[in-house]
């Protein structure tokens, strides 16, 4: 027993060691002062319990602590701030309300898949798969750091279906083009290049004079933007080359007038702080059009691409989408 008496001090000195079970470091939790020896070994049997508590939140932590230990992991992998912010915003809100008070090796295969498939039963099939990988990836960091003997994640299948995405038809797109012209609207040479071109919201934002050349009559895509990430290389983070239409050349040139620095398109406040779909809505409302996202316009213009006989692997290889291999 850890109990000495100081005879030159005349008190008792109470100590306990207990060895880290993984890293086998002795750890000692000591006090002294003691009076009576009734009252140090009443304090031996509370360092005992001091101690068991210590090592279990070293060996068992908190599961928010350990959901930030991987979010620092993660961030220094490299991973977009957008990815990290995902993340981050998914498992604080849907799993710290639950489990904001458990051990991380207290959590059991019933309770994830309770909370995937009961918990979250409103959100979408995506939205609980993406939550299950979350989840995933934190216990799997917790499984190579040394804090959990297994993976707790049980498999799960979902059944996420291909839904057709709202498009505008190409009569659509040119009434729709055809009445922002005559507002002299602000986003009107946004709108007329993504629908003639089947790019992105950021690749349009990114897009510089110096990637274009009007006498060939293509542009360059290799850069993209984002309000969490800045400028980038784009989704596929291969670069593409697109075809400027017969059609989209004066709305060009007429660009081409204009200092952006360096930019093709206005810097428009709203398209920074990503009000983009917002605003087309409002504008679609006006006109009566099928109400669809930014994102959107991109899907027409491949459907309208793909009407006229283009060949897939083509609309494909404009719009930047890779072939999966199977």
């Amino acid at each position: 027993m850890g109990i000495k008496y100081n005879h030159s001090k005349k008190y008792f000195v109470v100590s306990y060691s207990r060895r880290h079970p993984v890293t086998k470091q002795s750890t000692t939790i000591r006090r002294q002062g003691i009076k009576t020896k009734y009252v140090a070994e009443r304090v031996y049997r509370e360092l005992i319990i001091k101690m068991s508590q210590k090592l279990n939140e070293v060996i068992d932590p908190f599961w928010p602590e350990v959901v930030n230990k991987f979010l620092i992991n993660f961030s220094n992998r490299g991973v977009a701030n957008s990815t990290l912010t995902n993340y981050k915003s998914s498992l604080e809100l849907h799993t710290f309300p639950i489990w904001e008070n458990r051990r991380v090796n207290s959590i059991t295969t019933s309770e994830i898949r309770d909370l995937i498939l009961d918990g979250l039963s409103y959100f979408s099939e995506s939205h609980r798969k993406s939550m299950l990988k979350f989840i995933k990836a934190v216990f799997r960091f917790a499984l190579e750091s040394d804090i959990l003997q297994r993976d707790p994640t049980p498999k799960l299948r979902f059944k996420i279906g291909e839904k057709i995405k709202k498009v505008l038809s190409e009569n659509e797109v040119k009434v729709f083009l055809k009445e922002a012209k005559l507002q002299n609207h602000l986003w009107f040479p946004v709108w007329a290049i993504a629908c003639f071109t089947g790019m992105r919201s950021g690749e349009l934002f990114a897009l510089r004079w110096d990637r274009i050349d009007l006498n060939k009559r293509v542009m360059v895509i290799c850069t993209s933007w984002t309000k969490e990430n800045g400028f980038k290389e784009t989704k596929s983070g291969d670069d593409r080359i697109v075809e400027i239409a017969p059609n989209l050349l004066p709305l060009m040139l007429e660009l081409q007038k204009y200092n952006n620095d360096g930019f093709v398109l206005p810097r428009i406040r709203e398209w920074t702080t990503g009000c983009q779909a917002k605003i087309l809505k409002q504008f679609l409302g006006e006109i009566d059009l099928p109400l669809i996202r930014f994102h959107d316009l991109r899907a027409s213009w491949a459907t309208i691409m793909l009407s006229k006989g283009i060949e897939p692997i083509k609309v494909m290889s404009m719009g930047g989408w890779k072939c999966e291999s199977s």
